[in-house]
């Protein structure tokens, strides 16, 4: 294992000793039974490589190893990589504002207190929404948990603290429904994924083999560890497609992900359209990936998010300590992120599976360690 890791090293042009690093925290949280399985991609000035390790299911009787195409699911990491890039284009298309109310597009948000509610409140979490809502226990009809959804109360004055609210999301996700008049998943596939050559990146429920797919929590209902259904109960419940949760992902799919950010919205030259002969495309303008990687909630304390990304020095920061202020990105529950770093020209995209054996596992040190050795690679300056 040792020649990939300095195979990558020579790959990305990076100092070896930080590529091994980085690797090794990975078998250690492995081994330490912290998640069964992880993949480590990382773009460093338009060079990629994956690292996986572990395994994708550790059931005794049918054990499946994590691949470097294994399907993750990506919980939180799809308000970033499905939602927002739907809402921009939106923004860039000249049929949404960040200011737009988003009672004027469904209009039974628009209750006393949110009727003036916008769409950058909901991106940037400062809407005053509840960060959190039971769905799934109550043996409602989706219509009923839609109905609750929108009906959610203010928990704070909006714009004045910054509140992580899914609930914010789902409701962005119905926006871009009725805006498009096509379902969330398909708006995604269509005008992000397809473009992109995001080739695996789907909703939940996946319907393939599940020796693609990294397993996650034990759920009795399913008599079973979930398996290309998503996690998050909310999501679940819904069928699914939400704003918020639901998408599944490989780690290529996020390296062109990412690679379309690095390249300020432009379409990878390695996209089929590229690879086509047809002209470069974007997927987003420059100005909607400049402002969405800038702060928007100066004055909110402990906030410094842009839109839809986590900033450096927000509460809910994981860039660690030697990527740049310009640094952003993102998390999600079941132990995935997506990091990127313009001023060292790199991304880094780490997906596991740590709740696999339950809630109580953390890789949020992890992902520190990760960040830090790579980046301290780029300067070949860490000690042996």
């Amino acid at each position: 294992m040792s020649l990939q890791m300095e195979h990558g090293a020579e790959l990305l042009g990076l100092d070896s000793r930080g590529v091994r690093a980085a690797c090794r925290a990975v078998d250690r949280e492995i081994e330490a039974g912290t998640m069964p399985g992880a993949v480590l991609a990382v773009v460093h000035r338009g060079r990629e490589w994956i690292y996986a390790k572990g395994d994708a299911d550790p059931d005794p009787k049918r054990p499946v190893p994590v691949r470097k195409d294994t399907r993750f699911d990506s919980a939180s990491l799809t308000k970033v990589v499905a939602l927002l890039p739907l809402v921009l284009t939106l923004i860039d298309e000249g049929i949404l504002t960040l200011s737009t109310p988003v009672s004027s597009w469904l209009p039974q948000f628009g209750v006393p207190g949110k009727d003036e509610l916008t769409v950058g409140q909901l991106l940037t979490h400062t809407s005053g929404l509840q960060a959190d809502m039971d769905l799934h226990s109550h043996g409602w009809s989706r219509d009923q948990m839609w109905n609750a959804v929108m009906d959610a109360p203010l928990q704070r004055k909006p714009g004045m603290e910054a509140i992580y609210s899914d609930i914010g999301y789902l409701v962005l996700g119905r926006l871009v429904e009725k805006a498009l008049g096509i379902p969330l998943d398909e708006a995604a596939r269509t005008r992000v994924f397809e473009p992109l050559g995001m080739k695996d990146a789907v909703f939940s429920p996946l319907l393939i083999s599940r020796e693609y797919i990294a397993a996650t929590e034990y759920d009795s209902l399913h008599d079973g560890h979930l398996c290309g259904v998503v996690h998050d109960e909310k999501a679940r419940a819904l069928g699914g497609v939400c704003g918020h949760a639901g998408l599944f992902v490989t780690a290529d799919d996020l390296i062109r992900y990412a690679k379309m950010w690095m390249a300020g919205g432009i379409v990878p030259e390695d996209s089929p359209d590229a690879l086509n002969g047809k002209d470069p495309r974007r997927v987003l303008s420059k100005a909607a990936v400049e402002a969405s990687t800038r702060s928007h909630t100066v004055g909110i304390p402990g906030a410094y998010r842009g839109l839809g990304w986590v900033l450096k020095g927000d509460r809910m920061d994981a860039s660690g300590d030697w990527m740049s202020g310009r640094s952003y990105g993102h998390t999600g529950f079941t132990g995935t992120s997506l990091w990127i770093d313009p001023e060292h020209e790199m991304a880094v995209i780490l997906l596991t599976n740590r709740v696999y054996g339950g809630r109580n596992t953390s890789v949020s040190q992890l992902r520190i360690q990760v960040h830090n050795a790579l980046i301290a690679a780029v300067s070949g300056e860490q000690a042996i």
